[in-house]
């Protein structure tokens, strides 16, 4: 009986369970998937992507500000050698003036404190800003729990946010 690897990733980390014959392709597309979501043109801070691999099935999950980027991250994980099914869960965010310039006031408020500007300075920088409906989720990684707690108190500060879920992770 074959046992069965389940990878839940959010671009920035994985983690794998399941035999080791299992484990040298599971993390092969692991790999690829994360290299292949990173690598879309239209993919930024304003979108969270993460994915789930069980055997040959790639389950994609996260927000994401333009339909076209859930097509597109659906038709590259597709071209994956060893993928054989893509459930898209991708949710698209609803358009929205409000909810366009709470993004861009919490960017500000975020990567321009001194604390965090070294963050912006990635070429996919690891705190994303997801808003929804005045709503603020932040998620990704940090390096300490000091910067977690800033970047949750400056999404707080910006004017019309109604709540914050802070998901940051401290990196171990």
């Amino acid at each position: 009986m074959k046992r069965s690897l389940v990878v839940l990733c959010a671009l920035f980390c994985s983690v794998a369970l399941g035999s080791a014959q299992n484990n040298r392709g599971q993390d092969r597309i692991v790999k690829e998937v994360r290299h292949e979501l990173v690598m879309l043109p239209y993919y930024n801070v304003f979108d969270n992507l993460a994915f789930k691999v069980d055997g040959s099935t790639v389950t994609l999950m996260g927000q994401v500000t333009r339909p076209t980027l859930k097509s597109d991250a659906e038709r590259v994980v597709k071209g994956i050698e060893g993928v054989e099914k893509v459930v898209n869960n991708i949710e698209v965010l609803p358009v929205s003036p409000n909810d366009e310039r709470i993004r861009l006031a919490v960017y500000r408020a975020i990567y321009g404190q001194p604390g965090l500007q070294r963050y912006g300075l990635q070429a996919v920088p690891p705190i994303h800003i997801i808003v929804k409906n005045g709503n603020v989720t932040l998620e990704g990684v940090v390096a300490n729990e000091a910067d977690k707690n800033i970047a949750n108190v400056q999404a707080n500060g910006v004017p019309g946010v109604f709540s914050v879920k802070n998901n940051l992770r401290v990196e171990k």
